[in-house]
């Protein structure tokens, strides 16, 4: 490809780089943690270096955008459809953080990343909720909520997730697992929240297949995470009297998201049939796929560490094969994201053409 050719895509990736790409970090990150878990150390590996390449190129073109495009970030920020996608900065630096510390046997980087992905998510999450709160005109539900949403549990949960693994390491040790369950607790409580709205526009408002995304994938991904936080406080819980006092607690709360995560599975694939299968609606890629990749990895990982966490040795049968679901459907998104960028005309970051708001919500947008 000429240089100018280059340029201008490169150019035209970081102005249009989409805030959920990050979601790519999420899904090879997690993926990759499964697969060193259930005896894959060399996939795991090779994943954690395609990993490390994609958060320092993706964090590369946010920088950039940041400093040559602010207004367009801060238009992303504050729309409630696209706005979401920055908690997979901090999702996608938590879950690279524990990537490196299971799978890279790393533990001062992931230390670092601990500390970008506290401040950042200080930063996106109040900074988020803050713009789409003030805003003087806001889309009706149907056309504001959608499950990227749940991306700010995930990155709530992330953090939990990572501090109880670095916890044993550090010398503020108790005050590391407080924040952890703190965290855990607080994901709980958007969870609640947020997925009431998204169920009620589930059953009560019209879903076309133009709005039934991938990200409703991560109304599993969500407490799948949160299973996986929930399992680590338990096995974390030495050492820190409060967690030994709240064991039963969280133990059977973190059981609970993992059956509400069961439960999403068969509905989520019978609606993925009933709109490409059925319906058939063209399935091509889109970046928002990595949004599903995540969580059937997550759920592959969460499986494992609720196994070790209750001792009921039934549930580590699931993972074993559930990691060849997650991993094929990693490939399979992976190969269809190069083509993409081979063949056409998009490049890394920019978001597939969206369709235009019906006539009724036009002034709302």
């Amino acid at each position: 490809m000429p240089r100018a050719a280059l340029s201008r895509r490169l150019a035209s990736g970081v102005e249009t780089l989409a805030p959920g790409y990050f979601a790519l970090v999420m899904a090879t990150g997690i993926v990759s943690i499964g697969t060193k878990l259930l005896g894959f150390p060399w996939v795991a590996l090779a994943l954690l270096c395609v990993n490390v390449v994609a958060y320092v190129v993706l964090t590369a073109f946010l920088v950039a955008r940041l400093l040559v495009y602010p207004r367009r970030v801060w238009n992303d920020l504050r729309d409630h459809g696209r706005g979401p996608g920055f908690f997979t900065t901090v999702a996608g630096t938590c879950v690279l953080g524990a990537e490196l510390l299971v799978v890279g046997q790393q533990p001062e980087i992931a230390r670092v990343l601990f500390g970008v992905g506290v401040l950042s998510w200080c930063v996106i999450m109040y900074a988020f909720f803050t713009a789409v709160v003030v805003r003087e005109q806001k889309p009706t539900l149907e056309a504001g909520i959608n499950g990227a949403w749940l991306l700010a549990i995930v990155a709530t949960q992330s953090i939990s997730v990572l501090g109880s693994l670095l916890a044993p390491g550090l010398a503020l040790h108790e005050e590391t697992l407080f924040l952890a369950l703190c965290m855990y607790l607080l994901g709980a409580m958007l969870y609640f929240t947020i997925i009431t709205l998204i169920f009620y526009r589930f059953t009560f408002l019209p879903m076309t297949l133009e709005g039934l995304t991938p990200p409703y994938w991560i109304n599993m991904g969500a407490v799948a995470i949160t299973t996986l936080a929930g399992s680590l406080l338990v096995l974390s819980r030495h050492g820190s009297p409060l967690l030994e006092l709240l064991r039963p607690f969280v133990t059977g709360f973190t059981l609970f998201f993992w059956t509400t995560a069961t439960w999403w599975i068969p509905l989520l694939v019978i609606l993925g049939i009933w709109r490409h299968a059925i319906r058939r609606f063209p399935l091509r890629y889109d970046y928002q796929y990595w949004g599903m990749v995540f969580p059937l990895g997550m759920y592959t990982v969460c499986t494992v560490r609720l196994s070790e966490a209750t001792e009921v040795r039934l549930l580590a049968a699931i993972p074993r094969y559930f990691v060849y679901v997650a991993l094929a459907a990693w490939v399979t998104v992976f190969i269809a994201m190069l083509r993409s960028w081979r063949f056409s005309s998009e490049v890394p970051g920019r978001p597939s053409p969206e369709p235009p708001p019906r006539r009724s919500d036009r002034h709302a947008l």
